[in-house]
């Protein structure tokens, strides 16, 4: 199904929509992206005048993760999305169709809204010069895919980090050449919307800037929209008085962490991470890794898969000839509770000497 042609204002008016709901709609909208009050209804004039846009949705080297998300985001919710503010033409996971009636179903959106639809694309895809044979769908490769798409778009959003900046399949060593779409697309407005998944608020709310503005949002140095991406996960959590204090959790159990203390020296990437988790929350505002006791991990970060976080980086050395061996990654995945500390150091000697953790070594730290 190609894009209504219509306004949104009117779809919403043909579905009963209310204009105090509408205008609910656009206060929640504006708040995601911290406007001013001000401009609440200048944004609600602005989408009430919009086309609903066509969305093309490509998903690649991805755990379907971000679509996920995006189907858990309460303000903007993804009906509200979907159903009234876009025409969503093409998505492996939510479309109806298949097989050969859903590339059909892309080509002839791509064709109908030539220069003026809207491309989503989550995860990685391998390189021009990797082998197409890593990730196809429907026999065309994920690079072929891409830049077919690309060249009618009128802007990309990249969702989630493995789009943003390579994620999981650009972990070394990289088996699939794997990269990120802004390393490929540099004539088209880009917006990264980085995280593991990404908060689900902040996808709704790109979407929801470009509708109401016809552009995206102001950006970061990584292409993150400053909205949701201008402070670190340390300036926003609520343990920063605990860090200011020098009160640190030492052990996942011990009296530190029960009584709420800051979780840097359990290796909590906060300081070095940027996203909107400490405020937005997940599921619905309900909590957040931090308020369940977990570190944060900089899953919104550029590698930061290898860049080690609370685990070892995946590209310590395994020796694949013996069972007894553990990577650094596998031992400190499967240890937790008060060992958790002892462990991970035993994990972290291992990966700076580049050498892999056997099992004995592991069993003495326990």
């Amino acid at each position: 199904m190609t894009a209504k042609k219509h306004s949104v204002g009117e779809h919403l008016r043909d579905q009963g929509v209310s204009r105090r709901a509408f205008l609910k709609f656009c206060t929640a909208s504006a708040s995601l992206m911290a406007l001013p009050p001000g401009l609440i209804p200048a944004m609600a004039a602005a989408l009430e005048q919009a086309r609903r846009p066509s969305v093309i949705w490509l998903s690649f080297q991805e755990c379907t993760g971000c679509t996920e998300s995006l189907t858990r985001s309460h303000a903007p919710t993804v009906e509200d999305l979907i159903l009234e503010m876009i025409s969503l033409d093409y998505h492996h996971t939510l479309q109806a169709a298949a097989g050969e009636a859903a590339e059909a179903a892309r080509e002839q959106a791509m064709k109908d809204n030539f220069g003026n639809y809207l491309l989503i694309v989550d995860g990685s895809l391998p390189g021009p010069d990797a082998n197409p044979g890593y990730s196809t769908i429907a026999g065309v490769s994920n690079y072929a895919m891409l830049m077919e798409a690309v060249e009618g778009a009128a802007a990309v959003i990249a969702v989630g980090t493995c789009a943003a900046f390579g994620g999981l399949p650009e972990a070394a060593p990289n088996p699939t050449g794997a990269v990120a779409v802004m390393d490929l697309i540099k004539d088209k407005p880009l917006v990264n919307v980085s995280g593991c998944p990404p908060v689900p608020m902040v996808i709704s709310g790109v979407l929801a800037h470009y509708l109401a503005f016809g552009r995206l949002p102001e950006l970061d140095e990584y292409h993150r929209p400053l909205a949701f991406f201008g402070q670190s996960i340390h300036d926003r959590c609520y343990r920063r008085p605990f860090y200011d204090k020098g009160l640190f959790a030492e052990t996942f159990d011990d009296e530190g962490a029960r009584a709420g203390w800051c979780l840097y020296r359990l290796g909590c990437k906060g300081p070095s991470t940027y996203n909107a988790c400490a405020t937005m929350r997940w599921n619905a505002g309900t909590s957040w890794p931090i308020e369940a006791g977990h570190p944060c991990l900089g899953c919104s970060e550029p590698r930061f898969w290898d860049a080690g976080s609370f685990y070892a980086p995946l590209s310590v050395p395994t020796d694949l000839s013996s069972t007894q061996v553990l990577t650094a990654g596998a031992a400190g995945a499967l240890v937790g509770g008060t060992v958790a500390t002892l462990a991970r150091r035993t994990v972290e000697t291992a990966a700076a000497s580049r050498q892999p953790v056997t099992a004995d070594e592991l069993e003495q730290t326990l």
